[in-house]
């Protein structure tokens, strides 16, 4: 049975959540609030492959702190995690805190969005995109 750890939304606290649970709506063992809906999840190396063979869909954001697109396009990608949270599951990945994951999808300009389907990548954009171009380039690509 394979797992992956969550960092909840809501209070920051790690959660282990069975992959074949996913799509139960788990809810944080600390604070309770679900913490598959409403706010992207932070991607890591250690759940980024269980998130990818979860079934659903992963939208994924590469990012960093210091990069002023990545930060303006944040709203855009929360508020679209919230609209769209039961097509798809939204993953923000660190590139600075998390580069073995920034090589391994060779990950060359911030910020990069990524589709992932049963578990493979199936469509990217490059760079930040206003909310409605966005919403219908993630409409097209799930």
């Amino acid at each position: 049975m394979s797992t992956l750890t969550v960092r909840c939304p809501h209070c920051s606290k790690l959660n282990r959540i069975p992959a074949e649970r996913v799509d139960e709506n788990p809810s944080c063992g600390i604070c309770k609030s679900s913490l598959l809906t409403g706010k992207p999840i932070e991607g890591t190396d250690d759940n980024m492959e269980s998130l990818l063979a979860s079934g659903k869909s992963v939208v994924v954001d590469f990012w960093a702190p210091w990069c002023g697109p990545c930060q303006g396009f944040a709203p855009v990608f929360e508020a679209t995690a919230k609209g769209k949270q039961e097509d798809a599951i939204f993953v923000k990945v660190n590139t600075e805190e998390q580069q073995a994951l920034a090589a391994k999808y060779r990950i060359r300009s911030i910020p990069t969005i990524m589709v992932f389907k049963d578990g493979k990548m199936a469509q990217q954009i490059n760079g930040a995109l206003p909310q409605n171009e966005f919403n219908g380039w993630l409409s097209e690509a799930i």
